[in-house]
């Protein structure tokens, strides 16, 4: 039978003799004879659990649960799940580390950002519950809308990137923000008045997004042009997309899309879908904000 000497199984395995000394001392590597000068060796099996026990301690294993291993306790796989369960969750909190700091060194914020980052699904989505019940509560709204509007949640992903964290960070202020709740609340104001006249507030049907879209368009070449806001040019501009919402049949608030987006334009309110996308891994949507504001300054 083969039998090794502390050095030959240190020059086989890598391990310094002491390390090894160490484990036989602990019972890992038990003794399998001795040689005439008194001192331990060690067969094929002692090198084949050294082996283990080092790949084992490589891998982050501490050594009482190797030791429950080699006394087959517990087997390889279930030592190597736990632990790979393990390091995705020091992988995740890794990740949140590394947006967090990217985020701060962006804008310098380190408090808040840390506490927002740290905060669960529910605590998340609290802070927007929160914000639905300051600027919908004790309205009459198109309950479609309504509907609508509280089912969106916040997935901040466990390991987000620096873009979703800066978003979620921007959303949360954002909603927080006492003045785009006093506009939101204004519009959802409005929203009841307009259905209590009868205007059909429920979500703009294919017709209507068109001429919204031709409205932007529209105005996205003007600002391209550089026409002035202010100007003649300008009000033609305005009087081509009133006349194409002239066609459009219900529409949502009034006749005028131009008017609509002087009572519903608050350009806030798209950024809010713009982070919520971002953070939720939604299709990018487009930022149409330099376009509300030239109609909104055409049409005064």
């Amino acid at each position: 039978m083969t039998h090794y000497s502390i050095g030959q199984l240190a020059r086989l395995t890598g391990l310094s003799t002491r390390t090894i000394r160490f484990y036989s001392d602990s019972g890992l590597i038990p003794v399998a004879g001795r040689t005439a000068g008194g001192f331990r060796t060690y067969d094929v099996d002692g090198l084949a659990r050294l082996k283990l026990v080092r790949t084992l301690r490589d891998l982050g294993v501490d050594l009482p649960t190797a030791q429950r291993v080699l006394a087959r306790e517990v087997s390889v796989a279930e030592v190597a799940r736990t632990h790979a369960e393990a390091i995705d969750a020091q992988l995740r909190t890794l990740r949140l580390r590394r947006a967090v700091l990217r985020v701060v060194a962006r804008n310098g914020e380190v408090e808040a950002v840390h506490e927002l980052a740290r905060l669960s699904e529910e605590e998340r989505q609290a802070i927007l519950d929160d914000f639905f019940d300051e600027v919908f509560g004790g309205l009459d709204m198109e309950p479609g809308f309504r509907d609508r509007m509280r089912s969106v949640r916040v997935e901040l992903p466990d390991d987000p990137t620096a873009e979703q964290l800066e978003a979620w960070v921007e959303l949360a202020n954002l909603v927080r923000d006492p003045d785009f709740r006093a506009s939101i609340r204004r519009m959802s104001e409005r929203h009841q008045e307009l259905r209590a006249e009868g205007v059909d507030m429920s979500a703009p049907g294919p017709e209507q997004m068109a001429v919204f879209q031709y409205a932007m368009d529209q105005a996205a070449e003007a600002l391209a042009a550089g026409v002035d806001p202010g100007g003649a040019d300008a009000a033609q501009v305005v009087a081509r997309i009133d006349a194409r919402w002239h066609d459009v049949p219900n529409p949502p608030a009034g006749q005028e899309l131009t008017r609509w987006l002087g009572e519903f334009g608050d350009p806030r309110s798209e950024r809010y879908w713009i982070l919520l996308a971002i953070i939720n891994g939604w299709p990018p949507v487009p930022d149409t904000s330099a376009q509300r504001r030239w109609l909104a300054t055409a049409v005064r």
